[in-house]
């Protein structure tokens, strides 16, 4: 059973805002988008009456309002359904009440500010679940209407009742079709609910990529060159240059910007794991494996996705990653099934790929596949005119994040900021910044002087420079170790104070030679 995008046109949909721009955006949207019967309403204590008299497809509710709030309204609209569906997709700035608001029994959620995309496409996929639901609904109606029609002559003869099974046996037939299409419509929403609230929930998150650099104008050059194309980009640069944001720029200005990004980081996904994440598995597909698993490639067909990282990929799998490439086609684990897929791939690494081809360590044809188009990143130390820019932008970000008022930075603490070598780039900028305006007992920015910027002068022979970096970089990590009694993941731990994953972390202590002490 399929609905057409006729019927989804026409679906009757409910805004809920006490903000009146929200809502005046809102419609906007949905209007561009088609949507011919939306209504709104700032005022939550008509949204019960009016969905009792409307009977909405659909309805885009606040949580925070004056008066009632969202979930008040949800239990509302509850006691007034005569089945457990209730049409509430929720908008909330706060990511504590996602869980909440589906627990409550909402089907969805998209988060303020607005990602217009976002939310066209979940405003479309409950829409097309929901008109499957009265689909479902209207067929069952029908169904107890013909058997109520057909009582009365099953009584005449045994041909007209065998008839009347028979037709039965074939609408039974149907509906378990259209029950096996809603449960994989189903499957798919709770898989990219999940992968949305995991990308919520990430520890951080630097912004968009900022400067006026000749280096950076460069990236910037080659992403609206390759952006409208389907072409594979490999993104090359030490961690923390930006290489995530770059593939979100990539994704948003191409054709599949309506279609999710994908993101994979293969650092943190265990070995074991990584195939089932990437392909999905079937019930029972090795021990523990009790659900259906739907992977990230399925999530992403149409769409992109973003492999970070890739040189952290087990060898074993890179042959699978190939067939992927080569032919769009992978199985799932425990299933014979082909599956086909059209997916874009965005690939990331701070790894040199041809040395580590040249070890065995990182498949040759493969590197060839991903190499198509490559971005190198630049580091932060060689475009260090971009370092005020950056500055403004965080004070700003965390001034709204944290509440303060930082309306200054000095010259002295831009000459600092901007003579230090930066080994965790842009991210370990953002995180310096973060404690700085928490620190900052007044309104101009005073940054910890934890960091020592000798060494990174740009007067002396580039070798010297070289190795001082190293150097610098060395004892810097060296002395955050020590500082956090050799702690690197957690809320105190190093690699949070460097800027760093605890990943990156961790290869630094190894290139370094640092052991605890």
């Amino acid at each position: 059973m399929i609905i057409t995008t006729t019927e989804i046109s026409n679906a009757s949909i409910l805004i809920v805002d006490d903000q009146e721009t929200n809502v005046t955006l809102l419609e906007q949207m949905l209007r561009e988008a088609g949507y011919t019967s939306v209504a709104s309403t700032t005022n939550p204590e008509e949204v019960c009456a009016l969905h009792h008299k409307n009977c909405y497809d659909l309805i885009l509710l606040d949580l925070q309002m004056p008066g009632l709030d969202g979930f008040q309204v949800m239990e509302g609209l509850k006691a007034g359904e005569t089945n457990d569906y209730l049409p509430v997709l929720v908008i909330t700035a706060q990511p504590g009440h996602k869980l909440r608001a589906l627990q409550a029994g909402a089907r969805d959620f998209v988060s303020k500010p607005f990602d217009l995309a976002e939310v066209k496409l979940r405003i479309r996929n409950n829409l097309e679940t929901r008109l499957l639901y009265k689909t479902l609904e209207s067929y069952n109606n029908q169904l107890e209407q013909t058997v109520q029609q057909r009582s009365g002559e099953l009584l005449a003869t045994n041909m007209r009742l065998t008839q009347e099974i028979a037709e039965r046996t074939k609408a039974e037939t149907s509906l378990q079709s259209t029950y096996a299409e809603i449960k994989l419509l189903k499957d798919r929403l709770q898989a990219e609910n999940i992968y949305l609230q995991q990308e919520v929930d990430q520890r951080y998150n630097f912004g968009e990529v900022i400067g006026h650099s000749k280096l950076l104008s460069q990236v910037f050059s080659q992403v609206e060159q390759v952006a409208p194309m389907n072409a594979t980009v490999l993104l090359l640069g030490e961690t923390g240059t930006g290489k995530g944001v770059v593939a979100r720029a990539i994704h948003s200005s191409s054709s599949r910007k309506a279609r999710p990004l994908i993101t994979v980081n293969c650092t943190t996904l265990p070995a074991s794991l990584v195939e089932s994440e990437l392909f999905g598995r079937e019930r029972g597909a090795f021990t523990g494996s009790d659900a259906r698993q739907i992977g990230r490639f399925e999530l992403a067909d149409g769409g992109t996705i973003f492999l970070d990282e890739i040189g952290e990929m087990p060898l074993e799998l890179q042959c699978k990653l190939l067939r992927v490439i080569q032919d769009g086609e992978f199985e799932r684990l425990g299933s014979p099934r082909t599956i086909k897929t059209d997916v874009r791939i965005i690939a990331a690494t701070n790894r040199d790929l041809k040395a580590e081809v040249q070890k065995g360590t990182f498949r040759e044809d493969l590197f060839y596949r991903l190499n198509v188009f490559p971005i190198t990143m630049p580091p932060l130390r060689l475009r260090r005119d971009d370092i005020p820019l950056l500055v403004n932008h965080f004070v700003a970000k965390f001034n709204k994040k944290i509440g303060k008022r930082i309306e200054t930075v000095s010259k002295d603490t831009l000459n600092t900021l901007q003579e230090y070598h930066w080994p965790g780039n842009v991210r370990e900028l953002e995180s310096i910044i973060e404690r700085a305006v928490i620190i900052t007992p007044g309104t101009s920015l005073q940054v910890l002087d934890h960091f020592d910027t000798a060494g990174s002068g740009d007067d002396e022979p580039a070798g010297q420079e070289v190795k001082a970096l190293v150097e610098l970089e060395r004892d810097h990590v060296l002395q955050v170790l020590q500082k956090t009694g050799w702690r690197i993941e957690g809320k105190n731990g190093a690699a949070l104070l460097l800027g760093l994953n605890a990943s990156t972390l961790r290869a630094r202590m190894r290139k370094y030679g640092i052991a605890r002490q």
